[in-house]
């Protein structure tokens, strides 16, 4: 792909020598020659450089290095001023300029900056990814063998391009292997956007994936970028697709097909290359059967599909995993009891990882300092799936149910509060109860 250039620049002269001189030396120019332009221009899409006249008709240019790098914080910025601005160009250079250069401007000597502004511009980016990768802590594969195959997979996505579904029962670690996925690829130096469809519906939903324009309904007072926007040249990851509503997933469709969309209320067609993967714990061949997903769809976002099996089957990976949660929980030196490790593996894990986390957390927040974790903070947990006297408990579903009866026992009877604790929706809660009555 050619490097696209954001050239502010409002002589004609000037703008049409530039124009006609770097597009043949293999750069796409987009010409601006007003603030305000220039402003809807990086509103609208990312580019590679911006070449940035300091004196334009709607005012001055290094007010508007600010904005830029708002923005986007990486761009390279060259700024081009008069032989008398050069008290300018160092405050320019003061506000975030990569470099300035005075006119008349000769187009060989500004291709060589542009070459190293653009070097400049591929170096913050990575420093950007090394920075956030720091952040994130790598994805548990253990020794299953399930697992085993699932690494493979991902290492395949991560050096590809194509889209990912990831499917597996709730909490089971797809948003951190999606994430894990991105890392891996080319697009690792740009954003990893991450959306739950089911929080959102219709109208909402658009708004999030494809922003709006001002004006598009009644509290929209400016333009807003959506997540396409911000997922330009990086990952695009829509949690429980699934839960997606027919009309969006229609309009979402035709952003696969055309790799094009418009915002709410805007007219003006946009371009965004991102790179998507999709999770959800739905069997969605059967959405389809029944209407609720479209066929056409799930072809575009299958073209790899990768299962994470629960942690039910994966037993044997538990007292590594359980070490590593609490590694990732701030508490490295923490070590449990075979007591309390016999309790983790009797119990049935319905809510999966998230919910062994939670439960760490849990243990590690009720123990004081310097204290080791106790079996009574583990109370909700004492079903054992092996033991005669529960054997009425050995379905998942009901293993489940007790779980979720013991935790909201310990919320006293506040359902908000013990579906945030098993990460669960209200209504599940609710559906369970009913069945208990």
């Amino acid at each position: 792909m050619k490097p696209q250039v954001l050239l502010v620049e409002d002589n004609d002269s000037t703008r049409f020598g530039f124009i006609r001189y770097f597009s043949k030396d293999g750069y796409e120019i987009f010409e601006t020659t007003t603030i305000a332009e220039a402003k809807a221009k990086i509103a609208e899409q990312h580019f590679d450089l911006m070449i940035l006249d300091i004196n334009l008709p709607d005012g001055n240019g290094i007010e508007f290095i600010t904005t830029a790098r708002q923005s986007d914080p990486c761009i390279p910025i060259i700024v081009i001023t008069g032989e008398g601005d050069i008290p300018l160009a160092v405050e320019a250079m003061q506000r975030g300029a990569d470099n300035f250069l005075t006119k008349p401007v000769d187009n060989a000597a500004l291709a060589v900056f542009m070459r190293k502004t653009l070097e400049i511009g591929v170096l913050k980016q990575q420093h950007s990814a090394r920075k956030r990768l720091e952040k994130k802590a790598p994805f548990f594969i253990g020794t299953n063998r399930t697992m085993l195959e699932v690494h493979e997979l991902a290492e395949v996505a991560g050096r590809s391009d194509i889209p990912v579904l990831i499917t597996g029962e709730t909490g089971t670690g797809k948003g951190m292997l999606a994430k894990w996925i991105h890392q891996q690829g080319a697009r690792s130096g740009y954003e990893c956007v991450e959306l739950n469809c089911s929080g959102l519906r219709g109208e909402m939903l658009s708004r999030e994936i494809f922003g709006n324009s001002r004006g598009a309904f009644t509290s929209a007072d400016q333009d807003r970028k959506g997540l396409l926007d911000i997922a330009d040249r990086g990952t695009l990851f829509l949690d429980e697709i699934g839960d997606m509503s027919i009309d969006v997933q229609a309009q979402f469709l035709k952003v696969l097909e055309d790799k094009s969309y418009r915002r709410l209320g805007d007219t003006k067609l946009l371009r965004s290359n991102f790179r998507l993967i999709c999770a959800t714990h739905h069997e969605l061949d059967n959405l389809v059967s029944s209407g609720q997903f479209r066929q056409d769809l799930l072809y575009r976002i299958n073209m790899m599909t990768i299962k994470l099996p629960p942690l039910r089957e994966r037993m044997n990976d538990l007292p590594e995993l359980v070490t590593y949660l609490l590694n990732s929980l701030g508490s490295p030196a923490e070590t449990l009891s075979p007591d309390i490790m016999r309790i983790l593996n009797s119990y049935n894990w319905p809510g999966n990882i998230r919910e062994l986390k939670n439960v760490l957390e849990r243990a590690i927040l009720l123990t004081p300092h310097g204290s080791q974790i106790r079996q009574t903070h583990f109370s909700g947990l004492t079903i054992n799936r092996q033991t005669p006297n529960n054997a009425s408990l050995n379905s998942v579903h009901e293993v489940e149910e007790a779980h979720i009866m013991k935790v909201l026992e310990q919320m006293g009877g506040n359902i908000e509060r013990a579906a945030k604790t098993l990460n669960v929706s209200r209504a599940t809660i609710y559906r369970r109860l009913k069945k208990s009555r």
